[in-house]
Parts: C-alpha cells; sequence; structure tokens
C-alpha cells in the first residue's frame, strides 16, 4: 500500500513538473510567436502608410495602430520594434505601447512607452542595462527622434506620475521633449517598475528601409 502512494505521488509529481515545463515554454516561446506574427503585420501595415503621400486629417490614431518604430542601438542593429498606440492587455501583447494621452514622439512633454520585460517577445528585456548617455531611436513617418537616456529609477506601481509632462512633477509645465520608458521589476515579478527616462538630444531624417526582396 505505501509502495502503491508513493508510486502515486511520484507520478503525480511528474505531471505536475511536466505541466509546469510546458507552461513555462509557452509563456517564453507561445507568446513570443503570437508577438512576432503581430509586430510582423504592424511593420507591413505602417511602412506601406509612410510610402505613401501623408493625409491631411484630424482624426486620432486609432488604439492598436502602429505609431512609430523605437531602436536601441545598444541592443544591436536586429533590436526593432512597432510601437502600437494603447497599453490594454492587448495591445501589449503585440508590442511596446505609447500612453495615449502624453505627448507624442518628439512632442514637447513626456513621450511614455510601456512594454513586456518577459513574455510576448519582451521588448523591454534589457532597458535595465541603459545607462546615461545611450541613444533611444524613435522612427516616424519623416523623422528619427534621437533620445538619450538620462537616468533609471525603480519605483511602486502606484508612481502613475512617472507619465505626467514632467515626469514626476504634476501640474509642472514642459519645457523639453523627454521620452519614459516603463517595465515590470524585477523580471517575473510585478512587485515595483522599472523606469527609463530620457530626453530629445537631436532631430534627424529618418532613413528609409530597404525591402528585403528588392
Amino acid at each position: 500500500m505505501i509502495r502503491g502512494l508513493i508510486k502515486g505521488l511520484g507520478e503525480l509529481f511528474l505531471t505536475f513538473g511536466v505541466a509546469v515545463i510546458l507552461f513555462a515554454c509557452y509563456t517564453l516561446w507561445g507568446t513570443g510567436q503570437y508577438t512576432r506574427g503581430a509586430q510582423d503585420d504592424l511593420h507591413r501595415e505602417l511602412t506601406e502608410a509612410w510610402a505613401e503621400p501623408p493625409k491631411v486629417t484630424t482624426e486620432k490614431v486609432r488604439l492598436g495602430d502602429g505609431v512609430a518604430m523605437i531602436r536601441i542601438p545598444k541592443f544591436g542593429k536586429k533590436y526593432r520594434f512597432v510601437i502600437v498606440e494603447g497599453v490594454s492587455v492587448a495591445d501589449l501583447r503585440r508590442g511596446p505601447g505609447h500612453y495615449p494621452e502624453t505627448a507624442p514622439p518628439g512632442g514637447l512633454g513626456n513621450f511614455v512607452v510601456s512594454g513586456h520585460r518577459t513574455t510576448y517577445s519582451a521588448p523591454f528585456n534589457r532597458v535595465g542595462e541603459l545607462r546615461k548617455g545611450d541613444e533611444i531611436l524613435i522612427d516616424t513617418r519623416d523623422t528619427q527622434y534621437v533620445y538619450e537616456v538620462t537616468s533609471l529609477k525603480i519605483v511602486t506601481p502606484d508612481r502613475v506620475d512617472v507619465a505626467e509632462p514632467v515626469p514626476m512633477k504634476p501640474g509642472r509645465k514642459p519645457r523639453e521633449r523627454l521620452i519614459t520608458l516603463t517595465t515590470c521589476h524585477p523580471k517575473y515579478s510585478a512587485a515595483q517598475r522599472l523606469i527609463v527616462f530620457g530626453k530629445l538630444a537631436e532631430k534627424l531624417p529618418r532613413v528609409v528601409e530597404q525591402r528585403k526582396d528588392a
């Protein structure tokens, strides 16, 4: 009877272990596959739209649409993500998300972008490696905005004032063009938030990408 009980417990733990491994594989690989597919679609849609003459319109960008591309030279030439408009669960599964009520790319105030650190291709997995002076490049239709990192800070999740026009100074009128990246901290936890602050250093013409099939 005891031998049977031990055998049963062993099988139970084995099954549990396999389930945990499968879940971890899905979390790290399966969600990444989803995001890569979404990013391919977003990149194609955005580059096609940028290739067309700009439309004169007063319509706002729709939630879930691509608004810009982020590149961080420190992470290599292959690092590139389309930033989507919005920070809902669904939006952040597709890529880094722009807080709609904050400044647009290159705009006066605070351009705030949030992203996953461990799942869904983990676009902000390595942002903790950034240091003062590192560049964050934001590409739009005609312009590349070059921001330089000024500081990093770890805060509690309730510090929503990092998204203020002047970060952490509610009510202050902005005089600079800033960027703020936000993600969870530490990795695999939502106990805190890692914040990367930067300011606009340069504005350049956007370099048009060459098509792979050209």
